[in-house]
């Protein structure tokens, strides 16, 4: 893998995260020479957007989709996406296929075809119920009686579910630098916004996280079952942020994957 033609890796994160979340990966993959983006969805980390403003899916993944606009024609990336970022990665795929030479999904949200891209997130709540959000804070815009419009990570959750495995320092970073987000959850339910003629010409490679406590395995598996992808790796120990927790591990499969795919 030390001959391996240098690639362009574009890194899209999870809901209420940021770029900063990357930083230990990014170092990791500039190291051996590959280039790599690192940016902010809309809302998210330094972008100055703020979440009034954000109305619909298209707002949210703009930084995106203006990314990508500016990869030359002839090029390919290697769309890397976490968790809710797994959204953004469906759409590009869809408008932009032909610059995806992989799409990596890392414990992240992969829709199939047969269903709505929301029916990812009914089926996880139906595995875990709002009330064992801890101390997150929901927004229910629509009304209580519907799924929450938006909401925000509390420490305690953080720190039992998402930054189990990782170091105390990455913990403390995250919590100065959540940033409450939109579910989207009304565009998400929408049909055809998914074709296979798009978004399913696009090499997919699904990574499972086994210690996630949030996607936790089977319901990762579930998610592979419903659209399985090209292949599936898994890395022991990992919870959600494996990008903090095991960011060497995480750096060797991507490789193992592009050596393959890209």
């Amino acid at each position: 893998m030390e001959n391996m033609t240098k690639k362009n890796f574009i890194l899209v994160h999870g809901v209420c995260h940021g770029a900063w979340c990357w930083y230990k990966l990014a170092t990791l993959l500039r190291s051996v020479g590959h280039r790599v983006t690192v940016l902010d969805l809309a809302g998210c980390g330094v972008n100055t957007t703020q979440l009034d403003e954000l109305h619909t899916i298209d707002d949210y993944v703009k930084p995106l989709m203006e990314t990508m606009a500016l990869v030359p024609p002839q090029e390919k990336v290697v769309l890397v996406g976490h968790s809710f970022g797994g959204f953004g990665l469906s759409l590009t795929m869809e408008r932009f296929p032909e610059k995806i030479s992989v799409a990596i999904f890392i414990s992240a949200l992969m829709p199939g075809l047969a269903n709505p891209p929301a029916s990812l997130m009914e089926e996880n709540l139906k595995r875990n119920p709002l009330d064992s959000l801890s101390d997150s804070k929901m927004f229910f815009d629509k009304g209580e009686d519907k799924l929450p419009t938006s909401f925000i990570y509390g420490p305690k959750y953080l720190a039992s579910h998402l930054y189990q495995c990782c170091q105390h320092e990455d913990l403390t970073l995250a919590t100065m630098l959540m940033r409450p987000a939109r579910l989207y959850i009304e565009d998400l339910s929408k049909g055809g916004i998914l074709s296979n003629e798009n978004y399913g010409t696009v090499n997919r490679v699904y990574i499972i996280c086994k210690e996630d406590l949030v996607f936790k395995e089977e319901f990762q598996r579930w998610i592979i079952e419903n659209y399985p992808p090209r292949e599936v790796k898994e890395i022991d120990d990992s919870d959600h942020m494996v990008m903090l927790s095991k960011p060497q591990e995480l750096h060797k499969c991507l490789l193992e994957i592009v050596e393959k795919y890209a």
